[in-house]
């Protein structure tokens, strides 16, 4: 026998699997992906810095030209995003080798241990950048 429309009971609504407008990631799993591309920005950054070195080999108008694009503001900011991802790679390669120790692994310490890596990361670019421009008097 087949039930009438108005007896039959709708499907249970099924729930919904967590996805990134219901879930937040913890900050432990956000520098962990920021580790990953940090890490591979340093590749190209490293060829900017190997490209300059070239430059400086070969002539001084060659260097000029090399020297005058990361004067430029747009190579500042490059440059000083290759600082923070290489400090931030490091400060992220020190937590991992403070964890592989058996230290600060619970849940709350990891948590602060990743926020002191972000925090660290920021501060160390900034008395880089402060310092070169104080030794070079501009």
């Amino acid at each position: 026998m087949s039930q009438s429309p108005a007896t039959r009971q709708s499907p249970r609504a099924r729930p919904l699997s967590p996805h990134l407008t219901i879930y937040r990631p913890p900050i432990t799993m956000t520098m962990s992906i920021i580790h990953r591309i940090t890490g591979g920005a340093l590749y190209f950054g490293t060829l900017l810095v190997a490209w300059w070195l070239i430059a400086a080999s070969t002539s001084q108008s060659y260097f000029d030209f090399v020297d005058g694009i990361f004067g430029s503001w747009l190579g500042r900011l490059i440059l000083f995003g290759y600082t923070w991802a290489l400090m931030h790679h490091m400060m992220g390669g020190i937590r991992h080798l403070v964890w592989d120790t058996g230290v600060g692994l619970e849940k709350h310490t990891a948590s602060k241990i990743a926020w002191a890596t972000l925090a660290a990361s920021v501060v160390l670019t900034l008395a880089i950048w402060i310092a070169g421009y104080l030794a070079r008097g501009a």
